[in-house]
C-alpha cells in the first residue's frame, strides 16, 4: 500500500470496541457486512479512522463497498481506492463520501468495473 495509506490514522478491532462502544463479534459483524473495510496491517485487522464519524459507521460507505466488490476489487485494492486521491473526484473517495458526494464517488466507482 502507498503512502499516504500509510499516513492515516488506523483503528484495531479492540480500538473499534471501545470506539463504537460495541462488543468484538458486532464490530467483526459491521466489517463482514461491509458497514466497515477493514485490511490486515502488522498481523492484525485495522480500520482507517476516517471510517468511523459521530461514534459509527460513515453510512455511505457500505453501499461504496458493495458497488467495488461488485466490481471484482479486493478488500486491499478496495482500501487502495478509497484512501487514494482519485483525479475525477479531485479527492480521496472516503473524503469525498464524508463530504455528502456519495452519488459522485459510486458513478465513479461503477467506471471501474
Amino acid at each position: 500500500m502507498t503512502d499516504s495509506i500509510s499516513e492515516q490514522q488506523w483503528l484495531t478491532i479492540p480500538d473499534l470496541v471501545n470506539l463504537l462502544g460495541q462488543s468484538q463479534s458486532r464490530v467483526r459483524q459491521l466489517i463482514d457486512d461491509k458497514q466497515l473495510l477493514a485490511v490486515r496491517r502488522d498481523g492484525k485487522l485495522q480500520v482507517p479512522a476516517l471510517f468511523i464519524r459521530d461514534g459509527a459507521p460513515v453510512p455511505e460507505l457500505r453501499g461504496t463497498l458493495i458497488v467495488l466488490s461488485d466490481d471484482g476489487f479486493t478488500d486491499e485494492q478496495a482500501m487502495e481506492w478509497l484512501l487514494e486521491v482519485d483525479d475525477s473526484l479531485s479527492a480521496e473517495p472516503i473524503v469525498a463520501l464524508r463530504a455528502g458526494r456519495k452519488a459522485e464517488v459510486r458513478r465513479v466507482a461503477q467506471a471501474l468495473a
